[in-house]
């Protein structure tokens, strides 16, 4: 896909069973399973559901989880926006409707 507009996430929920819902700058909002990736690599660091829930964030337009807690860009582990952006698109969970 030839991306003009490059996908800002602004907001990052975690949802049951390792979702993340992605909130983008353009109303878009996508719906990722990590259940895949959860334990491998640098993904083990967010293994258990509470780290998983509360050290989930956006930093640099994108999903990630601040593993230090002090918003060091070097020790969190981020998405790619693009690879978020093309989720499926949801209903927003938080009770609006997604626009896209």
């Amino acid at each position: 896909m030839n991306y003009q507009y490059i996908p800002a996430v602004v907001q990052a929920v975690a949802g049951k069973d390792y979702l993340i819902y992605c909130y983008f700058d353009d109303g878009k909002i996508t719906c990722m399973d990590m259940k895949p990736l959860i334990g491998k690599g640098v993904f083990a660091q967010i293994e258990d559901p509470a780290v998983f829930a509360g050290t989930l964030t956006v930093m640099h337009e994108t999903a990630a989880w601040d593993i230090s807690g002090r918003r060091d860009p070097s020790n969190c582990i981020d998405l790619d926006p693009i690879t978020l952006y093309e989720q499926p698109a949801v209903s927003d969970p938080l009770g609006g409707v997604s626009i896209a």
